[in-house]
């Protein structure tokens, strides 16, 4: 079995956030406390509403924020912000937005050959022209879009140039920030097709942020639960789907639509809304809206147990 490519224990991301003029600064805990482990050529979804904390982890993982606490290691090498400039070309990330993510001044070549020219200042320009062509072939472009705009693309087309140039550096790890959402569902098949072959392809670990549990259960090996920075259930793919145990996945996963139409609906309405970031509730936080919640609940946060499917919940199904 292949070791560990990235490696993250009790993972912290805290900000301060103003209180105006005469209120007090106030605390919010985007990640609270996370542990996962990734091997090359599998994929760690993690899923969760707005607001969990999904991004916040994204970006701490490709090293653009550094963490308030906690360890993260990359092939056994401890992640420190000294080291961010050598460590990053392992690690990159593939935004949400494929119309935001490209600078629409620059033609596809100079898009992708940029990284190259950044962390690879010894090749030539023949060199970075050669691997920015192989690479638009690699995820299924045409030579001839070397040299036009993002605008003369459509969304699909726009992120396989983001995952081309996140893969100009011969990465270890994609961080892959709800990379279909904002596609037309025609094109979400192919994107992810793209992005599995690739995986098979080259051995890439994937770190893959989604609140859309029909695209994890397509592409997942395993799988985190968050709840208010929190990871609230931990399981592979197949055990969080058949047999989910928090009260919040057994919620989440009764709203996924069906293709069959003679399945069984028993939807889940959660009663109440999320509570503010800001204003945690004591105890555990799902607690204001769980079923099954009691006094211990609203009093005391339930540890994440179980050694292969966890769950942070005191009466897990």
């Amino acid at each position: 079995m292949a070791a560990n490519v990235i490696e993250a224990t009790a993972l912290h991301r805290h900000y301060t956030i103003s209180g105006g003029l005469f209120g007090r600064p106030r605390l919010l805990r985007a990640v609270a406390g996370l542990d996962f482990a990734l091997a090359p050529g599998k994929t760690l979804a993690v899923v969760g509403e707005s607001g969990c904390g999904k991004s916040t982890l994204a970006r701490m993982v490709a090293m653009i924020e550094e963490p308030t606490a906690g360890t993260l290691t990359l092939d056994g090498k401890r992640v420190l912000p000294g080291d961010w400039a050598d460590l990053r070309q392992s690690v990159q990330i593939v935004f949400q937005d494929p119309y935001g993510s490209l600078n629409p001044r620059q033609r596809i070549g100079t898009i992708l050959q940029e990284p190259l020219i950044i962390n690879r200042r010894g090749m030539s320009s023949a060199e970075r022209e050669a691997k920015a062509r192989d690479m638009l072939g690699l995820v299924g472009l045409r030579p001839e879009h070397y040299d036009r705009y993002p605008h003369m693309f459509s969304g699909g087309q726009r992120q396989r140039i983001a995952v081309a140039r996140a893969l100009m550096l011969d990465p270890k790890v994609l961080v892959l920030d709800e990379p279909v959402s904002a596609l037309d569902l025609s094109i979400q098949s192919a994107i992810l097709n793209l992005l599995m072959d690739l995986q098979d392809r080259l051995q890439l670990a994937y770190l893959f942020i989604s609140h859309d549990l029909s695209v994890v259960r397509h592409v997942a090996d395993d799988v985190i639960v968050m709840y208010l920075g929190r990871a609230i259930e931990k399981a592979s793919k197949e055990a969080l789907f058949n047999t989910p145990r928090h009260p919040y996945t057994k919620a989440l996963l009764s709203a996924t639509p069906r293709a069959d139409p003679a399945a069984v609906k028993g939807r889940i309405k959660l009663i109440g809304e999320l509570p503010s970031p800001l204003s945690i509730p004591q105890g555990c936080a799902f607690a204001p809206r769980c079923w099954k919640a009691n006094s211990r609940c609203r009093e005391t946060i339930p540890d994440l147990e179980g050694q292969t499917h966890g769950a942070a919940c005191f009466y897990p199904d």
